[in-house]
């Protein structure tokens, strides 16, 4: 039984606790939050009696073996290596980090605890990512992709009222790109590393942060396309094209279906069914490495999270969206 504290309350960890019950060998210990009425009345919906309002004190408790961290993107670095350093495995939700020295840092300091660290990252852990790696050479030479994810936000209502939470906040290392242009970038770069040329181009809020954006991707001998946006929702699907065909992947962040267009136009539906919630795949990978006694996943494994961050700096560097954690760059 891996024994788990959560830090944040919002609701993704509810979504992550709901998929724990589906997960075997999990234990919901402790909750974080920075009060304890807060850490109180979000935990006893979970069973849960033991709470926390300072880091140091649960990094230290022998109650803990691993910790999932929900919080805002800046202070997930410095969250993080606060439990590594204590010898707790560390789940960290997308994106890592706020910049890609961060990354590092997190990196060098699971790898000196001997601890896990990975990055909540769903799309690539689902059963229909390997589909979508398995069936790859049947497109024959990639020739160019298209990666799409735009969702309408719902805090974008607010901030058009003048109200600016944290999801539009440079305090926090958030915006489009980082909430969700993450979703594209991670699982492009897992399948085929870091390209070789970056161009990007995004609208920038008042706030500071993107509200939408546009990248092309450059590789030896293909192109890709990633367009990602929190002011309006698609519903075009991603394509990897081929000389040999098409795979037609539905939403790239919580893949369901993947087809196969056969350049004769015969069309072939190679999804696999996925019994369990999007979250259950990334939660049962971290606790099976835990108990094997791993340090890394190979999936979402620390090259793919920090090549992806570098592109991310990159492209952030380019459209002049700047968070305060890069001082320490």
């Amino acid at each position: 039984m891996v024994r788990f504290g959560v830090l944040g309350t919002s609701l993704i960890t509810e979504t992550f606790l709901n998929t724990a019950k589906h997960v075997k060998d999990f234990k919901l210990e402790a909750v974080y939050s920075r009060t304890l009425e807060r850490a109180e009345e979000f935990g006893k919906k979970y069973g849960v009696d033991t709470f926390f309002t300072d880091l140091e004190e649960m990094a230290c408790s022998p109650q803990i073996d691993a910790v999932y961290i929900a919080t805002p993107n800046a202070y997930h670095a410095e969250q993080a290596i606060l439990f590594l350093r204590n010898k707790k495995h560390v789940l960290c939700e997308k994106p890592m980090a706020a910049n890609a020295i961060e990354v590092k840092k997190m990196i060098n300091c699971a790898k000196a605890n001997e601890v896990l660290l990975m990055e909540a990252m769903i799309p690539t852990l689902l059963p229909n990512f390997k589909a979508i790696k398995d069936n790859l050479h049947k497109v024959g030479r990639i020739q160019h992709l298209f990666i799409n994810y735009c969702k309408y936000s719902s805090r974008y209502d607010d901030y058009k009222a003048g109200i600016v939470h944290n999801a539009f906040n440079p305090l926090y290392a958030n915006g489009a790109l980082m909430d969700i242009g993450v979703y594209c970038l991670y699982p492009l770069i897992a399948l085929f590393g870091t390209p070789t040329k970056i161009a990007a181009t995004s609208k920038i809020l008042d706030s500071g942060v993107d509200g939408r954006g546009n990248v092309l991707l450059s590789y030896p001998n293909k192109n890709a396309i990633v367009t990602y946006s929190k002011l309006s929702t698609s519903h075009l699907p991603s394509e990897i094209q081929g000389e040999d065909g098409s795979l037609i992947i539905d939403k790239i962040a919580t893949i369901t279906k993947v087809k196969f267009y056969h350049k004769d136009g015969v069309v072939e539906d190679l999804s696999l069914k996925q019994d369990y919630p999007f979250m259950y795949y990334e939660l049962k990978e971290f606790i099976d490495l835990i108990v094997m006694g791993r340090k890394e996943s190979k999936v979402n494994s620390y090259k793919n999270s920090y090549n992806t961050m570098l592109v991310m700096d990159e492209i952030r560097r380019q459209i002049g969206v700047n968070f305060p954690n890069d001082i320490y760059k």
